[in-house]
């Protein structure tokens, strides 16, 4: 039997597979789809699994509504089964305070890609709807999904994570693509790409041979490799003359002991670690312009603390400034019991003294707040951090000023994952300062794959990201997404680096997601003109 009747005999196994096979079917496609995410990156297996995606939605065709609800199904199932292995790791957060907690990991772990996979259904729902017979329909599931990806990233606060054009970030080569059309253009290609081969199942018609999507796929991938390894080729790192950046990353364990009877051994070790030596030659901190240290760092609000402050003043030598994430005290008056707080970053000078505030705008759903906040509270819930009342939203995003350094755009945690919404266009930064706190993750795939999100912006806007994470992985990023230096998962340590330069705005800085919804927009076109034709045949 040739590869081609092969091919084919799959094709239509899958098409009329039904009932409990089809729900396993699109589980373990979805499942599968998971692995070309980071750590694995292995996303060769997406040419499978989206030609599986395209027979499930063929053989849907059945039934009322053109099979859009069967369709769905088949989406949900596939995105279940695509974001429980991808985000298992959130159920770490949850074993933290286990005594608390840890009756909520099942709703949490299967709760949350069971809301994810709704959007994957709409997707898949949407490709239906607009579906050909021919090989445009590749380009109908990329539309379907492309607009499902894109509102899973806004809706409801949105969450973007591992969206599929994150496929295509490795090897860096291939992401330099982002730097014209973002995140969303990158997840049109990656469908239509990874989908191509299912057309291959098709006999000719309407004169086109269809062997010609997939040849087409792989010539968009060709172009793409070499569109990148030119960027990277003509445009090699280089360096903000007189910065040297210390990251410090504690590997301090996100558990109940936390808190502020802790204060004294958390300060000590950011203290004496901030200060170690890290080869030979080096000095210390005084070797450093720029010390950072990550997000919420601290058990108890920094500037509260007059002792905390002063050992900060005694640490830094003068020309060296301190970027720290930390709780912060919303301004109350005199004698009036703080209750809320924000989730910030400060900027602090070698004499102790507060230079720039920046707070979190962007706060995670049932980490930082509650949705509905007073009346879950008054059921007995409450976020993993026990803020009572969540934490405070900020108000703006805005540059922080850094003496003797180029102005710094802060994002905290997850802040870095929403594409487009991170540079403000008319406030262009030198670089993005990113501290995070991943210790509530443990050693699994998810500080791997807030990296790889992480490193995605930097390529779409052409700034340089610092990255400093508590127990890692931190991170100092170019403009094109290279790793200058990096220190891994669960590692205690100083990261020494020079500050890489910030290029020239890229196009996705300069249009947003313009390119991207024209190609969505042309690729609509196309698959309705493709049915309006075949209808009127």
């Amino acid at each position: 039997m040739r590869l081609s009747d092969k091919l084919r005999s799959i094709g239509l196994a899958v098409i009329l597979t039904w009932g409990w096979k089809r729900v396993m079917l699109a589980l373990a496609a979805g499942a599968l789809s998971s692995l070309a995410m980071a750590p694995f990156n292995a996303w060769p297996v997406l040419f499978l699994t989206f030609s599986i995606a395209v027979w499930l939605i063929d053989g849907s065709a059945a039934g009322r509504w053109r099979g859009v609800p069967a369709a769905a199904l088949s989406g949900f199932w596939f995105g279940l089964g695509y974001f429980v292995p991808g985000l298992y790791w959130i159920g770490y957060a949850f074993f933290v305070d286990a005594d608390t907690f840890a009756w909520l990991t099942p709703f949490a772990v299967l709760g949350l890609p069971a809301y994810l996979a709704l959007f994957t259904a709409f997707g898949f729902a949407l490709a239906r709807l607009i579906w050909p017979r021919d090989a445009s329909r590749v380009l109908a599931l990329a539309v379907g999904l492309t607009i499902s990806e894109w509102l899973r990233g806004h809706l409801l606060s949105g969450f973007p994570w591992n969206a599929f054009g994150y496929a295509l970030t490795e090897p860096l080569a291939l992401a330099q693509t982002a730097s014209l059309i973002g995140l969303w253009g990158m997840t049109f290609l990656a469908v239509a790409i990874f989908a191509s081969p299912a057309v291959l199942i098709d006999g000719a018609s309407r004169g086109r041979k269809p062997w010609r999507a997939p040849v087409a796929a792989v010539l968009v991938l060709a172009a793409m490799l070499a569109f990148g390894a030119v960027r990277l080729s003509q445009q090699p790192t280089s360096m903000v003359s007189g910065v040297k950046l210390r990251i410090m990353q504690p590997d301090l364990q996100q558990d109940a002991k936390f808190n502020y009877s802790a204060k004294a051994a958390v300060m000590q070790k950011y203290l004496t670690l901030s200060d170690r030596a890290s080869g030979p030659h080096s000095t210390g901190v005084s070797d450093s312009t720029i010390l950072i240290w990550p997000e919420s760092a601290f058990p108890f609000f920094l500037t509260k603390e007059a002792d905390a402050m002063a050992q900060i003043a005694d640490l830094l030598p003068k020309g060296t400034v301190l970027i720290t994430g930390s709780v912060r005290a919303p301004d109350l008056p005199p004698g009036v019991r703080v209750t809320r707080a924000y989730n910030s970053i400060y900027v602090i000078d070698h004499d102790g003294s507060v230079l720039a505030v920046y707070d979190k705008l962007h706060l995670v759903p049932f980490g930082e707040y509650l949705p509905f906040q007073d009346w879950m509270e008054k059921l007995g819930f409450v976020q993993l951090t026990k803020v009572q009342g969540g934490f405070i939203p900020g108000t703006i995003r805005r540059t922080l000023d850094i003496p003797n350094a180029p102005r710094a755009l802060p994002l905290i945690c997850y802040e870095a994952i929403f594409p487009g919404n991170v540079v403000n266009r008319d406030d262009r930064p030198g670089w993005i300062i990113n501290v995070t706190n991943d210790g509530w993750f443990g050693i699994s795939t998810g500080p791997y794959q807030h990296l790889q999100q992480a490193r995605l912006r930097s390529i779409e806007e052409g700034l340089p990201m610092v990255r400093a994470a508590n127990t890692g992985i931190s991170a100092v990023i170019d403009p094109l997404g290279r790793i200058v230096a990096r220190l891994g998962l669960g590692i205690e340590g100083v990261l020494d680096a020079g500050l890489p330069a910030a290029i020239a705005p890229t196009i996705y800085a300069r249009v947003g997601n313009i390119p991207a919804a024209v190609i969505v927009l042309v690729a609509l076109a196309i698959v309705l003109r493709r049915r309006f034709v075949r209808r009127k045949a």
